[in-house]
């Protein structure tokens, strides 16, 4: 059978009406398509390890952030009622005991597992059709379970709650928003009012409706009255990870004697620093946050903080993968121990797309720079550090200078990357490890809650 005749079959249909659609064909022959690019002789434009200056800093600690949800069906007696858990994992590696076991042919994994330190943050997450007795909707419960769960975390009994650094974070939004400026609706189903901003609970002015200081991340915006809620479920998970980074830089800084550790602790998140979706606003809080922070440190200790996000997946993993190989097939075309920092334009360029000249790729988002990095055994990673000024944060420039300790970055992803780590690094490995949910045990929780539900039912 032709190509002609099996497309004109009745089951390809519509595969023949969009083939033969003018107006279709118009736009196919419009769409932007990247003239051939020259092969690049990368060893003349990336950065060497050996041309940085060096230092003799190695962490005592490492502490590595990521989550992970899971998200499943329940049984109350409503269509697509849903439950969600989330979970966001902090790992504390203590490197001095990870550097006994490196010498060893076998590494007991008993005593790999001594040189970790886990805990979690883990949250059963409301979604459709699942409310509360005392609440009247999804969206109340799914709220009042949030802020219950950012006043009940702390890392340190001596140290604030993950809502005292929340507001922290809120306070400095309320400082910098201006009356005019575009604010959330109030939560509350028939209320048209602005959402006033404030602290813990407190009651809308117009309804008289119950409000929590974290309605301002509008993560209840989210969530969809049909249907599955994974969206809401992620955008929670990642933004309990970056507010948890500033939780245990503040939580150092609180608790006695402790914050002279940070000297000696590279903290890892995983993905991109930036902040995306309904709670994005954080990413200016942040930016102030660690300024404070960092400067508090370079006072006492003579250096910045060390802060790393790694990509695992994603446009910028698959650019730089392209780009180590050369038109020919050959890999490898780009020299290990060394880095390529991303200007704004290189990432207009070669990565997304935006031809308008005022396009700042993640200008309101994030709070740190990307870069590429080939480490000494010839892996591929894609980190991004922390920005703590004005000139680190300005993108239409790449110096060494606006990545704060490149080279001691550079020396502990060349230690911490490897093949075993796909496009990340061991602790973010471990991390991940300890905040994902097995399916079967995730279903298994969320059977039982279930069948709870149900007994609760029959013996009321």
């Amino acid at each position: 059978m032709s190509d002609s005749n099996y497309i004109s079959g009745q089951s390809y249909e519509p595969l023949r009406r969009l083939l033969s659609n003018r107006k279709i064909e118009q736009l196919r022959s419009k769409i932007k398509i990247r003239n051939e690019v020259e092969e690049v002789d990368w060893s003349e434009i990336t950065i060497a390890l050996s041309e940085l200056d060096g230092s003799d800093w190695e962490p005592q600690l490492i502490i590595a952030i990521d989550g992970d949800y899971s998200k499943h069906q329940i049984n109350n007696g409503f269509p697509g009622a849903e439950l969600g858990y989330i979970t966001v994992s902090t790992v504390l590696i203590l490197v001095d005991k990870l550097r006994e076991l490196e010498d060893s042919r076998f590494v007991d994994p008993k005593k790999y597992r001594e040189t970790e330190r886990p805990t979690s943050i883990d949250c059963l997450m409301v979604g459709c059709n699942t409310v509360l007795d005392d609440e009247g909707s999804a969206k109340s419960t799914m709220r009042r379970i949030l802020f219950e769960k950012f006043k009940e975390t702390r890392t340190f009994e001596e140290a604030e709650t993950f809502l005292d650094t929340y507001e922290a974070l809120l306070k400095e939004k309320i400082v910098r928003s201006s009356s005019s400026s575009l604010k959330p609706k109030c939560p509350h189903d028939g209320c048209d009012a602005d959402l006033k901003e404030d602290y813990d609970e407190y009651s809308c002015n117009c309804c008289g409706g119950k409000l929590y200081s974290t309605d301002a991340l509008r993560l209840h915006e989210l969530m969809k009255p049909v249907g599955t809620n994974g969206e809401m479920y992620g955008q929670i998970k990642d933004t309990l990870k970056r507010i948890q980074l500033i939780h245990l830089l503040r939580s150092f800084e609180q608790k006695p004697g402790a914050f002279s550790a940070l000297k000696r602790i590279a903290f890892f998140i995983e993905g991109t620093l930036a902040v995306f979706s309904a709670s994005s606003w954080l990413a200016k809080s942040f930016r102030t946050e660690l300024e404070r922070l960092n400067q508090k440190v370079k006072e006492d200790f003579k250096q910045d903080l060390l802060i790393m996000g790694v990509e695992r997946s994603g446009n910028f993993v698959n650019h730089f993968e392209d780009i180590d190989t050369k038109v020919s097939g050959e890999k490898d075309n780009f020299p290990n121990q060394s880095a390529f920092l991303l200007s704004n334009d290189y990432i207009k360029n070669n990565i997304v797309l935006n031809d308008n000249p005022d396009f700042v790729y993640l200008k309101d988002t994030a709070f740190g720079r990307k870069f590429f990095y080939k480490t000494k055994a010839g892996f591929r990673v894609v980190p991004s550090i922390v920005s703590y000024n004005n000139y680190q944060s300005e993108v239409k420039t790449a110096f060494p200078a606006q990545y704060p300790r490149l080279a001691d970055c550079l020396r502990l992803l060349d230690k911490l990357v490897s093949s075993q780590y796909n496009n990340s690094v061991m602790p973010l490995a471990t991390a991940h490890s300890e905040a994902a949910i097995p399916l079967n045990i995730g279903k298994a929780i969320f059977d039982d809650l279930a069948r709870e539900m149900r007994n609760n039912s029959t013996t009321e």
